[in-house]
């Protein structure tokens, strides 16, 4: 039996003011999240990119085409209104860091891990004093309880759209560190990605690579460039002037 799938129905995808923020329109009418939520956008630049998405559909849409789509679908039904059980989900991972657990042999892996990990938990120490402790193997150790809440300070500190950004950047590498390090600047998307996967990296350079481990590992990647994307657009308030005013509007002018 073939899937059905919703069709587009629209011909072209816009961008309008809403209140404080934007909002996508397909032949004027706006689009709503699936609860039917006013899906509404913090910035110009968000909002003139995932109306791309929509104007990218063909004939059949395809929603693993629109992940910003999704992403502030999610931010608006799901994190906004349970924020602290996201940030407290998240903020967990520092207790298991990915960071932390190293390789006991061979000597190469360990190094490797030592090499790649150990200048992001310095970095974690000296931007917000929170040391995480390193073991060699799998058996979970406790880390410094002041440590992990200066860590879950961090997400308190974010609105739902940026901790709807750090979801994946976290989740994906299993690592709270390598995520605030992708939302700092600290590394990009792609070195995040690089950095969790050395274990996997040396086994497949010493047995041999696997099509579907590859194929898993590439979707992780583009999620978290996704992820990392969506964090430019949020913080890209350069569009984000009403469109109906003039630059020389009075209105904008500060006097001296």
């Amino acid at each position: 039996m073939t899937e059905w799938k919703a069709r587009r129905f629209w011909k072209a995808a816009a961008v309008e003011p809403a209140g404080e923020g934007w909002q996508v329109t397909l032949d004027g009418r706006p689009v709503r999240t699936p609860g039917k939520l006013s899906l509404i956008l913090p910035t110009r630049a968000l909002a003139d990119a995932i109306a791309a998405e929509w104007d990218a559909q063909s004939e059949a849409i395809d929603p693993n085409a629109m992940p910003l789509t999704r992403a502030a679908n999610s931010a608006i039904e799901k994190v906004a209104p349970q924020f602290q059980a996201v940030a407290d989900m998240l903020g967990d991972y520092g207790g298991t860091d990915l960071l932390s657990y190293r390789a006991t042999h061979p000597p190469a892996l360990a190094a490797r891990q030592a090499a790649g990990w150990d200048p992001l938990l310095d970095w974690a120490d000296a931007t917000m004093g929170a040391r995480l402790a390193v073991t060699q193997g799998v058996i979970p150790i406790p880390q410094d309880a002041a440590a992990l809440a200066r860590l879950r300070t961090r997400l308190d500190a974010l609105d739902p759209w940026e901790l709807t950004a750090l979801h994946d950047l976290v989740t994906l590498p299993g690592s709270l560190v390598l995520g605030l390090a992708v939302f700092d600047g600290r590394l990009s998307a792609d070195e995040a990605h690089a950095l969790s996967r050395i274990d996997e990296d040396h086994q497949a350079e010493a047995w041999g690579r696997d099509d579907e481990a590859e194929a898993a590992a590439a979707a992780r990647l583009e999620a978290l460039r996704s992820s990392e994307r969506l964090l430019a657009l949020l913080r890209d308030r350069g569009a984000d002037r009403t469109p109906d005013r003039h630059p020389d509007d009075p209105a904008d002018r500060t006097d001296a």
